[in-house]
């Protein structure tokens, strides 16, 4: 697979899954834009690991759930590199808690940024990508929104959203040239997975059939997939990378 001269945008792009997408596209010759929004540091970490091991990015910083800040962002990435013909749609934040004592602001924060978020930044890419008729739209979604889970109920719905939306979308741009499709991971050891206890995350293994948690290489690879020309005849799809849990 090549994705040299594509132009990509990943969201949330700085750590974890997002920067395992951004260093896996620009291995295969796109250059990448490194979006994040409150931790610069870590964006210019994934900046240097992909310039050191020879590949072109850079970051940008905006929110996702700001329609002004997504405008006047993609509208610097457009005079800046003429078009963008990969979006990786993965910024999210989780603000769990039960039903009963959940807040509206919990619901809003995560409804915001992971539902609201995709569809501005889709609508963003859209015009340019049909007038170039070639995209590739990849949304992260979550096994979280196929199959629930208790204490979630805003992040699952979120993430049960995007694949409503992601099957609408692909439907509307595909004679355009474009494909619309979603990632649906599992367990994967992040930040936030490792902060989980011993006893946690053997509950967890034992919900899974291979016995362990993914990798965050394990969802740049499908999303590498995706993006390439491999996958052209692929749209309104969701790869779900989890190890068994959920089929």
């Amino acid at each position: 697979m090549s994705l040299s001269g594509k132009i990509a945008v990943v969201t949330g792009g700085s750590r974890g899954i997002g920067r395992a997408i951004c260093q896996r596209l620009a291995a295969l010759g796109a250059t990448v834009i490194v979006n994040y929004v409150s931790n610069p540091a870590a964006a210019e970490e994934t900046v240097q690991s992909i310039q050191s091991a020879g590949g072109k990015t850079e970051a940008i910083q905006f929110n996702v759930a700001v329609a002004e800040e997504i405008e006047q962002a993609f509208k610097q990435i457009l005079e800046a590199h003429g078009r963008v013909d990969i979006l990786v749609n993965n910024a999210g934040i989780t603000r769990d808690g039960l039903l009963m004592k959940m807040k509206e602001e919990q619901w809003d924060e995560v409804l915001n940024t992971n539902l609201k978020g995709v569809f501005l930044c889709t609508k963003a890419v859209s015009r340019a990508m049909m007038k170039q008729r070639w995209g590739r739209i990849i949304n992260i979604t979550s096994v979280v929104g196929f199959a629930g889970n208790a204490g979630q109920a805003n992040y699952a719905a979120a993430k049960a959203g995007i694949i409503g939306f992601t099957k609408s979308v692909a439907r509307e741009l595909a004679s355009r040239g474009i494909t619309v499709n979603g990632v649906a991971p599992g367990y994967i050891i992040t930040d936030m997975t490792r902060d989980l206890s011993e006893e946690v995350t053997n509950t967890i293994k034992n919900e899974i059939p291979m016995g362990v948690l993914g990798e965050a290489e394990d969802i740049a690879g499908a999303v590498a997939y995706l993006a390439s020309d491999e996958a052209r005849y692929v749209t309104g799809q969701f790869i779900h990378v989890n190890g068994g849990m959920f089929m």
